[in-house]
């Protein structure tokens, strides 16, 4: 008897009608690799706290709020208009379409209610993400669409998936209200973040992204979805990474136990 291959447990098969959803799924990786390495060697995206990294003066700057919301609202107004444009598709898609929606409804929530900025987001890398967010969602809500019709993998993980999803909502969600309180009124410095896994990374929020979408993964159990998820563990590592170093770099105080990304390992 053969032995069925660990993917084939937990992935629906290539979708036979297009080579679109596999090709993106290589790219996403790729790019997002790419991207990762560019961070830990040092050429950071613009934002956050390395917005001025490398920033042309002449490109136009949107304050750090407006530019946060064009960032997020096409792909949470994409996952929004998703139940209409594919109704009816099973409980496994509508699980996938409502993770996708909180999951950019909470960013949104975050940007008007809880994020304090320190400076604008230039215009070019605010609408460069927002077409990323746009374009990986939909694709990944397209990759489900293709699913139908094809048999389900052995292993369902969407249940498990679901709970792996809320986990990395609250965690990421409350890692982002600390940093919020960082800061009094008025006050512009950077400190050293403390409380809740801080204590043991300098990015425990970035961890709770990856394992929300580790959750949207199993919801899924498309291609394009654990690539998706790989891709952006890479690009989080190393972005935890510069962050990390950025910190050393401030405080002379920073603790060298607190690790980047992964408690005790990285």
């Amino acid at each position: 008897m053969a032995t069925t291959m660990f993917p084939q447990l937990i992935m629906y098969p290539p979708p036979p009608a297009t080579s679109y959803t596999t090709a993106m799924a290589l790219v996403t990786v790729v790019s997002m690799a790419s991207a990762a390495s560019s961070e830990i060697r040092g050429k950071e995206m613009q934002y956050s706290k390395f917005w001025n990294v490398g920033a042309k003066k002449s490109t136009p700057k949107l304050p750090g709020k407006m530019g946060m919301l064009l960032m997020y609202t096409p792909a949470f107004l994409f996952g929004l208009a998703s139940f209409g444009i594919f109704p009816n598709e099973g409980l496994r898609f509508v699980l996938l379409k409502l993770a996708l929606t909180i999951h950019f409804f909470k960013r949104l929530c975050e940007v008007l209610f809880v994020h304090k900025y320190s400076g604008p987001m230039f215009l070019d890398i605010a609408i460069t993400i927002s077409l990323s967010y746009f374009i990986q969602t939909a694709t990944m809500i397209y990759a489900q669409h293709l699913t139908r019709g094809l048999q389900e993998p052995p292993v369902d993980l969407k249940f498990v998936g679901i709970l792996i999803f809320l986990v990395g909502l609250s965690g990421n969600f409350y890692h982002h209200y600390l940093l919020s309180k960082l800061r009094g009124e008025g006050e512009k410095g950077y400190k050293i973040p403390r409380g809740g896994l801080f204590n043991l990374v300098i990015c425990p929020h970035y961890l709770f992204e990856v394992l929300g979408f580790v959750g949207v993964s199993c919801i899924a159990q498309t291609l394009y979805a654990f690539s998706y998820t790989l891709g952006s563990a890479m690009l989080l590592m190393g972005r935890s990474y510069a962050t990390r170093k950025w910190y050393l770099s401030k405080f002379e105080d920073f603790p060298n136990d607190v690790k980047a990304f992964i408690p005790f390992v990285f």
